[in-house]
């Protein structure tokens, strides 16, 4: 069974439904993967996330290494997922675009408005990695997580793309100017990170001003690198060195790997 009949059986989609969908929603987005049910991907709502295909940039600790190819024999019709969330109106709140990048692919903005005229709120996992899209689609979007990696001139030690630094800052700054609601967030690794650099990088991040922020350590699980999965993992978090941010922000998380 591939991955399209399995979400149709998975979700109750019958190909009649299907047929009868497809005529009225073009395919918008490559997919990847869907989970019909999140509470922890858009805060205080319940969402199902859409895994969007595809990501340019090649970061080590990545848990989601299958959605980095432009395209997947296992993808998802859009088709089938706008038949799943027309029968979840009422159910859920919010539908969330993760990936993978979803702005790396042009019709998140058609997909984001067909996700809103459902009468879904909007929510947006995104690394920034094309500021110009963003600025796009962020007056559809209700909420967004952005992924800040390292201090942006280390960026292209993580991403392994020289100038992803530059787009990254242009996109955190977009998200702060646009009003939406946000949440910033770095995921750390002691291969990769020093608590000096990611206080920096929170001080850097206050002084934009952003309000709310997030640390989080790496897991192993699905990591793309298995140099990174098996190295010793000290947590960086263990050391109160963080308290020094908290008191830059309205709010500071701190998630732990075993949480």
């Amino acid at each position: 069974m591939d991955a399209e009949q399995d979400f149709r059986r998975r979700v109750g989609i019958h190909a009649h439904h299907v047929d009868r969908w497809a005529g009225a929603h073009p395919t918008y987005l490559r997919i990847g993967g869907v989970v019909p049910l999140s509470t922890t991907d858009y805060p205080d709502h319940l969402s199902a996330v859409v895994f969007c295909q595809g990501c340019p940039w090649r970061c080590g600790y990545c848990h989601n290494p299958h959605l980095l190819p432009r395209r997947n024999a296992q993808e998802i019709p859009w088709q089938d997922v706008m038949q799943f969330l027309a029968r979840r109106r009422g159910l859920l709140d919010a539908v969330v675009f993760s990936g993978g990048e979803p702005t790396l692919q042009s019709g998140i903005v058609h997909a984001a408005a067909a996700v809103k005229a459902l009468g879904f709120k909007v929510g947006l996992h995104t690394a920034g990695i094309y500021p110009r899209r963003l600025r796009t689609v962020l007056p559809l979007v209700d909420w967004v997580g952005m992924d800040v990696k390292a201090p942006f001139v280390d960026y292209s030690l993580i991403t392994g793309i020289a100038g992803s630094g530059e787009r990254a800052l242009q996109s955190v700054q977009l998200i702060l100017d646009s009003g939406v609601d946000y949440e910033f967030r770095t995921t750390m690794h002691p291969a990769l990170h020093s608590c000096e650099k990611v206080v920096a990088l929170g001080e850097t991040l206050a002084a934009m001003g952003v309000r709310h922020y997030a640390l989080q350590e790496f897991r192993a699980q699905g990591c793309a690198s298995a140099a990174l999965a098996a190295a010793p993992r000290k947590s960086l978090l263990d050391a109160p060195w963080h308290d020094r941010l908290a008191t830059k922000f309205e709010s500071l998380v701190v998630r732990r790997a075993s949480l």
